[in-house]
């Protein structure tokens, strides 16, 4: 995203943006855009993971990342978005939502820990 998202009569900031290269040579991007400052800790945490797994094996295509909150909901809502037709099923994942580009599948997280939404992420970029 970028330039400014209009929120009610609240203006956001854009959003952060991070691109990381697999040994395939298709890339993670991720990206986030967050209303408050309750999973900013989570989030960065979250993207160091996904810079460090990004190089660990081939992606099958590009793939972004997006984590982002909603107002009025307390969860993290991330889509995957798979530069590709259609991926595997990964429990826990809604989609797939057809895009002009690929395919994307959205999963909202709670009181979850970090580690356990860095394993449901991973196994959905690489499905």
């Amino acid at each position: 995203m970028t330039g400014q998202l209009r929120n009610g009569s609240r203006r956001l900031k854009p959003a952060a943006v991070a691109e990381y290269g697999s040994p395939g040579g298709a890339t993670i991007t991720t990206e986030h855009s967050l209303l408050t400052t309750a999973w900013t800790a989570d989030v960065r945490t979250v993207e160091t993971a996904i810079g460090r797994f990004a190089s660990e094996q081939p992606l099958a295509s590009d793939c972004q990342v997006v984590m982002f909150e909603i107002e009025g909901d307390n969860q993290l809502h991330v889509n995957v978005v798979h530069q590709a037709p259609r991926t595997a099923v990964v429990h826990g994942w809604s989609g797939p939502g057809q895009l002009p580009d690929g395919s994307v599948y959205n999963r909202r997280f709670g009181d979850t820990a970090p580690a356990q939404i860095i394993r449901h992420i991973r196994n959905m970029v690489f499905a």
